[in-house]
Order: C-alpha cells, then structure tokens, then sequence
C-alpha cells in the first residue's frame, strides 16, 4: 500500500523476495497458461507458508516418540474459478486432508456487485453428522473491488465458522480496506496478500494488476 495508506492490522502484505519476483513475472502477458498455473500456485504456497504459520499450532502427543498434529480445524474454501488455481498449494501445505467446499460468484458487469451461482457448504447436513471447521480458509486469487470477498466472508461467518482467512495473490488497496471491514469482532477476518496496487479500473481491475486470471488459468480470454 501506499505510504499514506494506514495498513489495518488483519491484512498482511507479503515482503518476501521470492514471491515478488514471481509476482513481476506473473504481471507479463507474454506468460502462457501453464506458466501462470504454475506461478499462482507457489505464490499461493509462500503466502500460505506465512498465513498459517501465524493462524494455526501444533498439538504434541504420543508417549513411545511425539507426534503433532494442527490445530484448529480448517476447511479450504476456493471461489470458483479462479480459486481453483491455488488449492493444490494449500492442500500439498496441510499436513493431512481436510473439507474442500466451493463458492460461485461472479461480478454483474455493469454494477460489479457479486452475484453467487454456486454454494456447496453443507447447511443441510443433521446436526449429529456436521462437523464444523473453526477456520475458513478462503482462496481468491485476485481482491480488487473487495465485492467478492466481501460476501464470501459473510457467506462463510453465517455458515457459523469463527473465523476467516482471506489468502489472495494480489489485491487492491480499496478491496483490502473493504473485506477488512468484514466480522462481527477483532481477529474474525484475516487478510493475507502477496502484493498491493493502488488503483482499480471503471471496470472493476487492478491497475497494473495481472489481467483475468480465471481467464489466463482456463485460456478462456475474449469469452
């Protein structure tokens, strides 16, 4: 963000140098759709790397040698498309599997407000049979104008989860702002981003941003 801009203190920006390399590299037209799958998802991993090591601990047990485990439970939590792309990098991260549910949303074009398509959390399940997650891990590659993060978390706290991290590659310093607003109370929403671009477009993109990159991941440009 700017120097202007106060950082509220639920979103963290990546300093890492690795992944601002390879987000330059993933700001060029020029890289081909493996290319940029392949980026997304070790950007993905150092942000999650980062992410988790602040939002998760390890629980010891076992009397013969010591065995760990994390804690709290998570579920991953991928907007359709796009979202997609980055969650091998936290399933390969997770030491064991956990829940994958999916949300659809997209932005109206004239009025760039999120419109859900698809929700698969399991509202419907017995209470006996639902085991719910403490923590929703939520995948969005982009936050530009913060719409989409922004009911997507309110999808996922009315679910009943207590808490929300938000993991992007790349965000706006409006959309940031915006989606950490979000939560009822102080640490139920956290924003963790590779990188920060001051402006957003009439058209709702990041300037200079990375372009569609549910578009550059599925080579579905022009659509």
């Amino acid at each position: 963000m700017a120097a202007s801009t106060s950082i509220p203190s639920n979103v963290h920006i990546s300093s890492h140098p690795c992944l601002r390399t390879k987000l330059s590299q993933l700001r060029s037209k020029y890289v081909n759709a493996r290319e940029t799958k392949a980026l997304i998802h070790e950007i993905s991993l150092i942000v999650a790397v980062e992410a988790l090591a602040a939002e998760m601990t390890s629980v010891s047990s076992g009397a013969q040698y010591t065995t760990e485990s994390i804690h709290p439970p998570v579920a991953l939590v991928p907007i359709l498309r796009s979202g997609l792309g980055m969650l091998e990098a936290l399933q390969s991260l997770l030491p064991d599997p956990v829940p994958v549910h999916h949300l659809g949303l997209y932005r109206e074009p004239s009025t760039l407000q999120p419109v859900e398509y698809y929700n698969n959390l399991p509202y419907h399940r017995p209470p006996s049979t639902t085991t719910q997650p403490d923590i929703a891990i939520l995948l969005d590659p982009i936050i530009a104008t913060g719409g989409t993060s922004v009911a997507a978390i309110q999808t996922l706290l009315e679910w009943g989860v207590k808490k929300v991290v938000v993991i992007a590659v790349l965000a706006s310093e409006g959309g940031l702002l915006r989606a950490a607003k979000e939560g009822r109370a102080d640490g139920q929403v956290e924003i963790w981003v590779g990188g920060c671009d001051e402006e957003v477009t009439d058209k709702g993109m990041i300037r200079p941003g990375m372009g569609d990159v549910g578009d550059r991941l599925f080579l579905t440009i022009g659509k």
